[in-house]
Parts: structure tokens; C-alpha cells; sequence
């Protein structure tokens, strides 16, 4: 293969550029792999960025290289790429809207895999039709073990935060985060705001961390969680994202976020998956995360 190409998608051209590039170094993993990884993962992934802004953490000079978060649409993005312009209060270029990226189609995902955008994050909300941002329709739990905790431990506390929202009608579905980590998420209406779907998130936090202390944190002190889970309620802010759903990340190796079965986080055995056995897992149960894409209920407020 040319290590430069010009490829037609969806009648789209696009000319890919450095494709026996290493990015990966410990596995050797070139651009052109991670291409090739979004393209055939596209069409579970896709329904999981569409309508959602993309932040992209993007690794030019592979994972052994600083990285860089990139919201602004970069010089040179298409035409047929949309974008939406959208407030960020606080933004640390001083700028009070940025012109982000929406990845709509496998084009769009292979255009931002050729810019070594190994990680693509978004927030749990959708842009409409002319812009403006809606209502959460997704609500998720983000579990960060402390040092001296893990995965397995995360996959318990998984189980508890399940059976916890469940007596609320609310039904969530995990993956891995592809770190150390993991995340829950549940559809909910779209019909709530951000702070009413965040502050339920943190009430269900509070009441597992006080049932739970030895196991479960809800504070957000760094220097209290050794040993502990941190339910981190907060991503459900409005300004925040999460690593969407079968984003590579930028580490030694190219790890997943990757979807599992309740009856895997139930054996809380720890698993870290990488494309080709993302792929395979694709193959053999589909998109675990698809009914993410339905309407959820309301959030007790």
C-alpha cells in the first residue's frame, strides 16, 4: 500500500496521508490500522456520535507523543463535514463559541481517524436540526477506580448502581472505558435539563457511597479514593463529554471502550479488548449499546 492514498467514501474523496506510520509503538499499530479500524467499526459506532458534538484527542506523533484535545473544527476540514457553532463558557482560548465537529457518516469517521484522532469524546446530548443544543437523552455513571482498586472492582459496583436505578425504572447498559475504568449508561427522556439528570445521578451516588463507604466514594477528593470506586456523577454536565463507544484510546496499546454483557460484568472479571477482538464481538452479539439509541422516561427530579 501507498503510504499516501486518495480513496472515494460515499462519494466523498479524501486523501489519506501517512498510513505506515506507527502510532502504537509497543504493538506496532499503524494510522492506516486505526483507518481501517474505524471504517469497519462504523456502523455500530456511528449511531452513537450521531447528532453529538465531537471532542477528538488527537496523537499525530503516536501514543508515545504528547497528545492534544481538539474541539474547534481544525484548517482544512471539508465542507461536507458539519459542524455547529455552540457556546463554551469558560473555554481556556477566551472564546464564547467554537465551531464543533459532528461526525455523521463513515466518511467523516475516516476523515478524523487520518488526523490521528485516536479518541473521540461527546457529551450526552444532541445538537437539532439547526444547531441548538437539547436536552440530555442519555444519562451515564462514570466509575474510576482509586489506586489499589480495579476493574473487577468497578464491575461490583456496576451491579449495585444497576439494581439502584433500576428501582427507578431506569435501565443501563456498561462498557468498559478501554482505561481503567468503566462507565453505565441509561436513555433518558430528552426532556429534562442537564442539572436535573446530573443532580440524580449525584443523589444515587450519595446514597451508594453511604451504604457502600469501604467501597464507594462520591466526593470528588482525589486524596480520598484509594481503595475506593468514585461513582463521578458529574459527567453529566452539560460541558462535559465521555469516550464514546468503541473509540481506540491513546494508550500503550490500542485499547477500547468497548460494550459487555451484564453476565461479564457480573463475573467481575477484569477484560481489556482491542479492535480485532472488538470486531469479532461485533460479529458475534452486534451492537450491545443499540437500544441506548430509544427513548428512555424521566429522571426522578
Amino acid at each position: 500500500m501507498s503510504d499516501t492514498v486518495t480513496v472515494e467514501i460515499e462519494g466523498r474523496k479524501l486523501r489519506l496521508s501517512n498510513l505506515d506510520k506507527v502510532l502504537y509503538p509497543k504493538s506496532r499499530t499503524t494510522k492506516g490500522e486505526v483507518i481501517d479500524y474505524y471504517s469497519r467499526i462504523a456502523p455500530v459506532m456511528l449511531p452513537h456520535l450521531a447528532g453529538r458534538p465531537v471532542t477528538r484527542k488527537r496523537w499525530p506523533d503516536g501514543v508515545a507523543k504528547q497528545p492534544f484535545f481538539e474541539k474547534n473544527m481544525p484548517r482544512g476540514t471539508p465542507s461536507w463535514i458539519r459542524t455547529v457553532n455552540l457556546p463554551v463558557p469558560g473555554s481556556t482560548m477566551d472564546r464564547e463559541t467554537i465551531d464543533f465537529v459532528v461526525l455523521a457518516d463513515l466518511a467523516g469517521l475516516v476523515w478524523s481517524a487520518n488526523l490521528a484522532a485516536l479518541e473521540l469524546h461527546v457529551p450526552q446530548w444532541k445538537v437539532g436540526p439547526r444547531g441548538a443544543a437539547k436536552h440530555p437523552d442519555l444519562l451515564v455513571v462514570d466509575l474510576d477506580p482509586g489506586d489499589g482498586a480495579g476493574l473487577a472492582d468497578c464491575m461490583e459496583v456496576a451491579v449495585l448502581v444497576r439494581d439502584r436505578m433500576a428501582q427507578d425504572g431506569l435501565t443501563t447498559y456498561p462498557k468498559t472505558s478501554g482505561n481503567k475504568g468503566m462507565q453505565l449508561y441509561a436513555p433518558v427522556s430528552a426532556k429534562q435539563d442537564s442539572s436535573v439528570v446530573s443532580a440524580y445521578a449525584h443523589a444515587i451516588a450519595d446514597e451508594l457511597a453511604e451504604k457502600h463507604p469501604r467501597k464507594i466514594l462520591s466526593q470528588m477528593t482525589k486524596a480520598l479514593r484509594r481503595g475506593k470506586i468514585f461513582i463521578d456523577w458529574s459527567q453529566n454536565n452539560a460541558a462535559k463529554t465521555t469516550v464514546a463507544a468503541y473509540s481506540l484510546r491513546g494508550r500503550e496499546r490500542p485499547t477500547v471502550s468497548t460494550p459487555l454483557t451484564w453476565d461479564e460484568v457480573e463475573a467481575a472479571e477484569p477484560v481489556m479488548f482491542e479492535p480485532v477482538e472488538v470486531l469479532d464481538r461485533v460479529e458475534e452479539y452486534g451492537d450491545l449499546l443499540a437500544d441506548l439509541t430509544n427513548a428512555g422516561p424521566r429522571v426522578p427530579a
